[in-house]
C-alpha cells in the first residue's frame, strides 16, 4: 500500500515524495523471505509438455539478516542510566521490565533490526493511551496523565515514508501499521511533523484497504486527530544500517545489507539447486528388454517387479542381440558429484558472507576441521570492523529512543524521572571477539601501567567508576592489614 498512502499524502498534504524506492524494498523482502519469482519459479519441457518448478533455495538472505541482529543486539546488551529512579521507569530492576519490558523490547527489537537489516530502515514509534484530555476542539490539549501507558509500535522501511531528511536524518515522517478487523483490513497513518516552533505534532488518519485501494474513515473513538506535543523531542527513533546508500531516490531511507549481494544469493541458490538436483535425479536406474516386460489388453506397460513378479519365464533372445553381450537387465547409477557441488556451495557462501560483511568464512561446512585461535580471529577482522561500525548505528538509535521515553515519562505521565539522567549501553562483543583474549590482553595492561585498575572493574564488572575506585580502595586497605600471624604461620 506504499504507493497508495505516498498518493494521498501527496495530493491531500503537498508533498512530492517518489514511490519508486519502495519497489526496491519489494525485491529485498522476496530474498529475506526467500522466494523472489522471476528468478525462483523457471520452466521446462520434457518433449510432451511445459512443466514449472521452484529453485532449491537455502534462503540466506534472511540467515545473514539474522545474524546481524544477534551480533548487534541481544540479550547480553545492556542499557546503563545514571538515574536509578529513571532506569527503574525505563526497563525495571532487572532490565525486562519498565517501559521497555511492557513492550517486549529486547525480543520485538532484535526482530526490528532483523527487518532494517532487509529493507534498509527500521523505526519504533511511540503511543501514549489512557491519557487525560483537557479543553474542547481546537483547545484541546494533554493534562499530566500519571496512569498513561506507552505501547511501541515496530515497522521496517516498506511502513516507512521519509517527508523531511535534513543532513541524512529523518526529522519529518509518516509511518504505517495494518490492522485486521472483523476480516477487514485497516491501515493507520501517523504523520509526524514540526511546528513553526520547531515542535512535534502528530495527526492521525485511518483507512479501510480494499482492492489496492485506500478509503479513508473515521478514526476510533479512543484515537486522538491532532496532539501537538509541544516538544522538540521526537515520538519515534529510527535505525538503519551504517552503510551508504548508493541505491538512486532513497528517500532519505537506508539502503539493505542485501543490496550489493543478490547476485551471491543467486549463486548460492544455483549451487544448492544443482546439488539438490543431483541427488534427486541419481536414483538407480534400471533398463531391460522389452520382452521382459508384459503388455496389458489396454496397451500399458508393466515390468516384473511392479508386480513383486518372482518367477520369469526364460526368453531367447537373437543371436544378434546374444553376440555383443547385453544382458536381460542393466543398471545405470548417476554420479552425485557431491564434493564439487559442496565445493560449489560453500565458495558461494564465501562471496555471499564477504559482500555482507561478515568476513569470508563466516559460514563454513569445513567437516570440523579445528583451526587456532590466531587464525579464527584473523579470518573475523572483517566482521569485527564491520560490526564496530553498525554497534554506532544501534547505540544513536537506543539513545534516540530511550530519551524519547524519559521525556514523554516525565512531561507527559509526570513521572519522578531525571531527563538529563547519563545513558550509555554497552554492547555484546563476545559474539565477534574472543572474551576470554581481551581480558587477559586488558589485564596486560594494568599490571603495565597502561590501564588504571578501576578501567578494568568498570568494563567487566559492570561497576560505576565511583564504585569501582571504592572497591580497590577497600582491597588495598585489606592488603596493608597487619593480621598479627608469625612467620611461618598460616
Amino acid at each position: 500500500m506504499n504507493k497508495q498512502l505516498i498518493a494521498w499524502i501527496n495530493e491531500n498534504l503537498g508533498y512530492s515524495i517518489s514511490d519508486k524506492y519502495y519497489s526496491k524494498i519489494d525485491v529485498w523482502l522476496d530474498w529475506w523471505r526467500g522466494y523472489c519469482k522471476p528468478f525462483h519459479r523457471f520452466s521446462y519441457s520434457n518433449g510432451k509438455k511445459k512443466i514449472e518448478r521452484d529453485l532449491y533455495t537455502l534462503k540466506m538472505g534472511k540467515k545473514v539478516c539474522e545474524d546481524w541482529a544477534s551480533i548487534l543486539l541481544n540479550s547480553k546488551t545492556h542499557i546503563k542510566i545514571s538515574d536509578e529512579q529513571t532506569n527503574i521507569f525505563v526497563q525495571g530492576r532487572r532490565e525486562t521490565e519498565g517501559i521497555l519490558g511492557a513492550n517486549s523490547f529486547w525480543t520485538k527489537g532484535n526482530r526490528l533490526i532483523e527487518r532494517a537489516f532487509a529493507t534498509g530502515t527500521g523505526a519504533v514509534t511511540i503511543h501514549a493511551s489512557g491519557i487525560k484530555l483537557v479543553g474542547s476542539g481546537s483547545d484541546l490539549t494533554v493534562d499530566i496523565s500519571p496512569d498513561a501507558a506507552l505501547d511501541f509500535n515496530y515497522l521496517s522501511a516498506d511502513y516507512i515514508i521519509p517527508l523531511t531528511v535534513d543532513n541524512d536524518r529523518i526529522t519529518e515522517a509518516a509511518f504505517a501499521s495494518s490492522t485486521t478487523e472483523k476480516g477487514k483490513k485497516y491501515l493507520l497513518l501517523e504523520i509526524h511533523t514540526l511546528d513553526g516552533n520547531g515542535c512535534y505534532v502528530i495527526e492521525n488518519r485511518r483507512f479501510l484497504a480494499e482492492n489496492d485501494q485506500l478509503v479513508e474513515e473515521a478514526l476510533p473513538s479512543n484515537m486522538i486527530r491532532r496532539f501537538a506535543t509541544s516538544s522538540p523531542v521526537p515520538w519515534f527513533a529510527i535505525f538503519m544500517p551504517n552503510i551508504d546508500n548508493n541505491a538512486e531516490d532513497n528517500n532519505g531511507l537506508g539502503v539493505s545489507i542485501i543490496h550489493g549481494a543478490i547476485d551471491a544469493l543467486k549463486a548460492i541458490d544455483l549451487c544448492f539447486n544443482n546439488f539438490c538436483s543431483d541427488f534427486f535425479l541419481g536414483q538407480k536406474k534400471i533398463f531391460m528388454e522389452k520382452s521382459l516386460v508384459e503388455v496389458t489388453e489396454d496397451g500399458a506397460e508393466i515390468a516384473p517387479d511392479d508386480v513383486h513378479q518372482q518367477l520369469f519365464t526364460f526368453i531367447s533372445f537373437p543371436e544378434e542381440n546374444q553376440s555383443d553381450g547385453k544382458k536381460f537387465i542393466q543398471e545405470f547409477n548417476p554420479a552425485l558429484r557431491v564434493d564439487d557441488n559442496t565445493k560449489g556451495v560453500q565458495s558461494a557462501l564465501d562471496y555471499l558472507s564477504f559482500k555482507c560483511g561478515l568476513g569470508n568464512k563466516h559460514y563454513q561446512f569445513n567437516g570440523g576441521t579445528v583451526v587456532t585461535a590466531t587464525q579464527y580471529t584473523g579470518d573475523k577482522q572483517d566482521l569485527i570492523q564491520n560490526a564496530d561500525k553498525h554497534y554506532a548505528a544501534v547505540e544513536q538509535f537506543l539513545l534516540s529512543l530511550v530519551r524519547s521515553v524519559i521525556h514523554i515519562g516525565k512531561n507527559l505521565m509526570g513521572a519522578d524521572i531525571a531527563e538529563n539522567a547519563e545513558i550509555e549501553i554497552d554492547f555484546d562483543r563476545s559474539v565477534i571477539i574472543d572474551d576470554t583474549a581481551e581480558r587477559l590482553q586488558d589485564l596486560q595492561e594494568v599490571r603495565d601501567g597502561v590501564k588504571a585498575p578501576w578501567e578494568f572493574r568498570v568494563k567487566y564488572y559492570g561497576d560505576t567508576e565511583e564504585d569501582a575506585k571504592k572497591i580497590l580502595d577497600e582491597v588495598k586497605g585489606i592488603e596493608s592489614v597487619d593480621l598479627g600471624f608469625e612467620d611461618g604461620e598460616a
